[in-house]
């Protein structure tokens, strides 16, 4: 026998493992999966039980909230009556969510790119740098962005809220996105290139699908932190007909004389949890794919 089928003790120890798990009967391999089951299931429902009870709640008839005799949607309508109502609300949090994710896709889209692709003096520097901004607390920089914001004329705007909740997305988005660029094969920039595309062409036609999942894992980061913030719209924002959703929810708990409205608070926290859900549940293929887009690179 030649050295090149010597066997070392890893690979024994692995093709028996291999075939101890092939003579594994059925019901063998269902005792074993029993604690792998009891622990995600422990974790789903430490995790959904208090969404469960919030949206119990809010339909529940209750003492002191808009909903006291019977079930129904009263809170929900206490909700939607809100001052400028509900509607309104909904559509400054959509369009802050979208203006966010647009700007966060834009910029980490390119920077990526060029951070994977392309070599010029102080790359590794710039992105430590844009790194770097994950370190700094964010409620220490909303006053110096008022200040700024203010100066540019876009205080007490939602555009100003949006670009100030992009920036503080901008380093985990081109992070993710320069890890999506570099596990795809530099091969396929090169023939796009020799077919007469530039850098430009190769990027928008070749690459863009392929790093796919990870602008879509950017784009629901961003927008569920953008859906969801209270400070940065709590800073920026005096209007209350700009009012986000999560601002006007955390206003209406306290209602005539320091008294807390739960019931429409609890409706308020559903309404913010609905799109949320509804977006992780259709992009949940996605967003797994995104996350391993860079982990068996090389």
């Amino acid at each position: 026998m030649t050295s090149n089928s010597t066997l070392t003790p890893t690979d024994v120890l692995r093709v028996a493992s291999t075939a101890a798990g092939h003579r594994r009967s059925p019901g063998m391999r269902i005792v074993l999966g029993i604690p792998y089951w009891v622990f995600t299931t422990a974790l789903a429902v430490i995790f959904l039980y208090p969404l469960i009870w919030t949206t119990i709640t809010s339909v529940q008839p209750r003492a002191g909230t808009s909903q006291t005799d019977r079930w129904g949607f009263g809170n929900y309508v206490a909700l939607a009556d809100y001052q400028a109502g509900i509607w309104v609300y909904l559509a400054n949090s959509l369009f802050v969510s979208l203006l966010t994710v647009l700007l966060t896709l834009v910029v980490s889209l390119l920077g990526g790119y060029a951070f994977a692709r392309f070599s010029f003096p102080g790359k590794n520097l710039l992105f430590l740098t844009t790194l770097a901004i994950l370190m700094v607390p964010y409620a220490t920089l909303l006053i110096p962005l008022y200040v700024i914001l203010n100066a540019v004329g876009l205080s007490n705007s939602l555009v100003g809220v949006a670009i100030v909740l992009a920036m503080f997305q901008l380093p985990f988005a081109m992070f993710m996105m320069r890890i999506s660029f570099e596990s795809v094969p530099r091969e396929l920039d090169e023939a796009a290139m020799v077919d007469g595309c530039s850098s430009f062409g190769a990027l928008w036609r070749v690459l863009l699908p392929a790093v796919k999942p990870g602008l879509i894992t950017v784009g629901l980061f961003a927008f569920l932190a953008a859906w969801n913030d209270f400070l940065a719209p709590l800073i920026l924002i005096t209007d209350t007909n700009k009012m986000t959703l999560p601002l006007a929810v955390a206003n209406l708990r306290v209602q005539v004389q320091g008294v807390i409205d739960y019931g429409a608070t609890e409706a308020g926290v559903v309404v913010l949890a609905v799109p949320c859900i509804v977006l992780f549940l259709v992009l949940q293929r996605h967003y797994v794919r995104g996350f391993m887009s860079g982990a068996f690179k090389g």
